[in-house]
């Protein structure tokens, strides 16, 4: 039997509510994969991540892009099994289509015109290293493919332009899309204070990570990964 095991960042100052949330996403993508065990484990969670991975498994990281912690922490904890990477969440090549769908309806929900209207890319970021940066930048890159009209623009919680910053002239009809899997500490405090710092009054939105297509990406993903 196949076996996958999602994992994520988490939240080391209260990790039990995101290992919650990861559990429930691995519960849907099982659905989708029959015949596969799912499992899941964040990385802010002591020894777990190690405890549920199994030789010949596939790892999903839930991120965002291939930054520091999927491309040095996850290999270095898990360096004495042997595993498959898939592509970390944010670089799935189908995720700017799902997003472009649940921001048309969120335009047409608010009775606004996409072309008179606006969208922050509300993201990490990295002092580490530019693949943060890249990746969100990539993603609404091809987003403006997807969504011709709106403009698009990209704001950071660890680097600039800042949240405060990208959002300061944007006007009160503008989507805030945070660019995360998860709802952690910087979803839920960094950017709301980055708006309020910016006088924004338009809409944020959930974050990218809870389209309701992502349990169906997911095991695409990990298919794919298997089959290679």
């Amino acid at each position: 039997m196949p076996l996958a095991v999602l994992t994520s960042h988490g939240q080391p100052s209260a990790p039990r509510p995101p290992e919650q949330k990861l559990a429930e996403l691995a519960e849907q993508v099982a659905t989708h994969l029959p015949g596969w065990e799912v499992r899941s484990a964040t990385l802010s969670t002591p020894e777990r991540l190690e405890q549920q991975v199994e030789p010949g498994a596939v790892i999903y990281p839930f991120f965002m892009a291939k930054g520091w912690f999927t491309a040095d922490v996850l290999p270095k904890r898990l360096k004495d099994i042997a595993v498959t990477y898939a592509e970390p969440f944010g670089l799935d090549p189908n995720l700017p289509h799902f997003t472009a769908q649940a921001l048309s309806s969120a335009f047409i929900h608010q009775g606004w015109k996409p072309e008179e209207s606006q969208i922050l890319l509300a993201a990490h970021g990295s002092a580490r290293g530019p693949r943060a940066a890249n990746a969100a930048q990539a993603f609404a890159a091809a987003l403006r493919h997807e969504l011709p009209g709106p403009q698009i623009s990209c704001g950071f919680v660890e680097e600039r332009p800042t949240i405060a910053e990208a959002a300061k002239a944007l006007p009160p009809q503008s989507f805030c899309l945070p660019f995360f899997a998860q709802a952690g500490d910087h979803v839920q405090e960094d950017i709301p204070e980055g708006l309020t710092e910016a006088a924004f009054q338009g809409v944020t939105l959930p974050v990218i990570g809870a389209l309701s297509e992502v349990p169906s990406l997911i095991a695409q993903t990990l298919l794919r990964t298997h089959r290679e």
